[in-house]
């Protein structure tokens, strides 16, 4: 069991690109008297990975919608273009991919100079060590468990070796940053990624689809934080 997380710490993101548009504002309510803790946000730019979502109009409209902290993964191939107006539409944290950036120093610098935290991600493919010299910049790290770009994929445990070195390099080093994980988080993963060193689940079709969405929220809290030391 990790360490570094205790009883109650688990904070749960439903991934609102899973969420039903034509009710956006009944969705987003709904998870939130479930207890949920932030939304996540996918923006896809059709290049860096093959699907299109919104940018930042749609970030804007769903930040009047709701005061939860608002956290914009932003899986595109230039993102140090669009940092400015993501920031300006409501985002509380901006994530960024370690492998489409020149120079992600620069960037999370850049993020951080704008006020709010900054993020940084990296695909199952992509070694750890990639983003280990930028750690210390991070607010977010995002360990992606499936591949970008798609809703509804299986969960790929063979990511977990990541949150665990986050997470002792987290302790280690003193670093701030919270580690979030995305993709095919449920009720049979959530402890699995907590255990591993998780400490925001993110969650989109587990939710959303979910018969009972407000309840789910706080079922996958309790899932995640049954491996917890009490």
């Amino acid at each position: 069991m990790n360490p570094s997380n205790g009883p109650g710490s688990i904070r749960v993101a439903p991934s609102v690109l899973a969420a039903d548009f034509s009710r956006l504002a009944e969705e987003l309510r709904r998870v939130e008297r479930g207890g949920a803790d932030l939304f996540h946000l996918d923006v896809m730019d059709g290049h860096y990975v093959p699907n299109l979502t919104f940018g930042p109009m749609i970030v804007g409209a769903i930040h009047r919608l709701t005061g939860l902290h608002l956290s914009t993964h932003l899986m595109i191939t230039n993102p140090e273009e669009h940092l400015e107006a993501f920031v300006k539409a409501g985002s509380d944290a901006v994530i960024v991919h370690v492998e489409v950036c020149p120079d992600p120093a620069a960037v999370l610098r850049r993020i951080r100079g704008l006020g709010v935290l900054a993020g940084i991600t990296l695909d199952p493919e992509t070694p750890f060590a990639l983003v280990e010299p930028f750690l210390p910049l991070a607010d977010v790290l995002l360990v992606m468990s499936v591949k970008p770009g798609f809703g509804g994929q299986a969960f790929l445990p063979e990511v977990l070796p990541k949150a665990a070195r986050a997470a002792q390099l987290k302790r280690a080093q003193g670093y701030g940053y919270s580690i979030h994980i995305d993709g095919g988080i449920d009720l049979r993963t959530a402890p699995l990624a907590v255990e591993a060193g998780c400490e925001v689940l993110v969650a989109g079709s587990a939710i959303f689809r979910s018969e009972d969405p407000e309840a789910m929220v706080g079922r996958i809290r309790r899932a995640g934080e049954s491996v917890l030391r009490p």
